[in-house]
């Protein structure tokens, strides 16, 4: 699949990179790689809407990570996916009287030009399930082969209920959970309220594609898996991957059920870390497609808004931390942007070195873009009055490749 344009990463061969720590949803501070290979997965947009904010603060978390691992020499293998096949994507075509294809394909291109715009470097491959089915089929009879699948009526079901024993929340509080999340824990005749569908037949006149399981369509946390495993998986590692990313809203069930899936079809654990970004909410509440109050990075560029002020305003806040956006967090941003371009604009600056070593101190630490950006603003503040270096451009170097300011 064409992905967006690759954003040029200047070098810094001059400075040392501290190993990577980041904070894993169930260990806490953790070391981030094992190996000089670093391989990521992300799991990607639903094609029915456009690029709000708070899929764009989530993926520039992990456009975060990806640019620390690439300039700390690592090879680093980034997969996302794009489930182009969903049930939110079909209701609004059917709502809109719209080629369900026809509006996947466009918002994908939308979600390209917003990437694109926001300086986010792409994947390695960005991975459409419609052109994955023939790995998901073959996953899906792993999981068959050893006994962890199972059918009711004309569906499959995977069942979860010997992997269960590290279930982070109470059985009642992940079935309220797997319920809201599209799960069907009140089907008559399942194994487990928790067993999440594998392969469904079709139905309703929906899309579907021929398999050995029937004609269908595969479920929601079997493509992850088998996309991932697919496209990472060296048959040697154990785990599979370094680092399984995405918002904090995929934790439960999607990401703990992929790790399951996993282990069931492979005997392997999945990832060695589980990082999650917090969730952006609007005028106190969360930002969500029900609640109608989605801010739109489209809708952003069309008013004029400079890309770099919203990648600085989502840098501003810690990336777990859940958020709210504002006009106000987008003007105090501006005014930041613009002092720092002043800055960047003078012949002579403050001393430089020490300011890049510090930031990517920062970011060393779990990302901690708060303080670096408040590095540079005092660093900007200082380079009024002491202009002692011809060092400007390193800084416009740095920032760019560490943060993927292009000021």
């Amino acid at each position: 699949m064409n992905i967006w344009p690759q954003a040029y990463l200047p070098p810094l061969d001059n400075f040392k990179f501290p190993e990577l720590i980041l904070c894993d949803s169930n260990a806490g501070l953790v070391k981030a790689s094992r190996f000089k290979n670093f391989s990521i997965y992300v799991c990607g947009i639903t094609p029915y809407d456009s690029t709000h904010l708070g899929h764009a603060a989530t993926y520039l978390a992990f456009d975060l990570i990806n640019r620390y691992q690439i300039l700390s020499k690592h090879e680093v293998n980034f997969i996302e996916n794009v489930t182009d096949i969903d049930d939110p994507l079909l209701e609004r075509a059917k709502r809109d009287t719209l080629n369900w294809q026809a509006l996947a394909s466009e918002q994908v291109e939308l979600f390209k030009s917003d990437m694109s715009a926001l300086r986010i470097i792409p994947p390695k491959s960005l991975v459409k399930v419609t052109e994955s089915f023939s790995l998901i089929e073959k996953f899906i009879t792993l999981l068959s082969d050893r006994g962890f699948l199972y059918k009711l009526d004309k569906d499959y079901y995977f069942s979860v209920g010997d992997f269960l024993n590290d279930l982070p929340i109470s059985v009642n509080e992940a079935v309220s959970i797997f319920k809201e999340c599209g799960g069907d824990p009140e089907r008559a005749g399942k194994k487990h309220p928790l067993d999440p569908v594998i392969w469904q037949a079709n139905r309703d006149g929906d899309p579907g594609w021929p398999s050995s399981f029937g004609f269908g369509r595969p479920g929601w946390h079997v493509e992850c898996t088998a996309i991932a495993c697919g496209h990472l998986d060296n048959s040697i590692s154990d785990p599979i991957i370094d680092l399984q990313g995405g918002g904090s809203d995929l934790a439960f069930p999607h990401h703990y059920m992929s790790a399951k899936i996993v282990n069931a079809a492979l005997g392997r654990k999945f990832a060695c870390l589980y990082v999650h970004s917090g969730m952006i909410g609007l005028d106190g509440e969360k930002m969500s497609k029900s609640k109608g109050n989605l801010v739109f990075v489209s809708k952003l560029l069309e008013n004029k808004v400079d890309p770099m002020v919203i990648r600085w305003a989502l840098l501003s806040e810690h990336y777990q931390v859940d958020r709210q956006y504002s006009s106000e967090l987008l003007k105090e941003a501006q005014a930041d942007v613009d002092l720092l371009r002043a800055a960047l604009s003078r012949s002579e600056v403050a001393d430089s070195d020490q300011l890049i070593n510090d930031l990517i101190a920062d970011l060393s630490n779990n990302l901690d873009t708060p303080s670096a950006l408040n590095r540079l603003v005092l660093w900007a503040k200082k380079s009024q009055t002491d202009e002692t270096f011809n060092k400007a451009g390193q800084v416009s170097r740095a920032i760019d490749s560490l943060l993927g300011l292009a000021l």
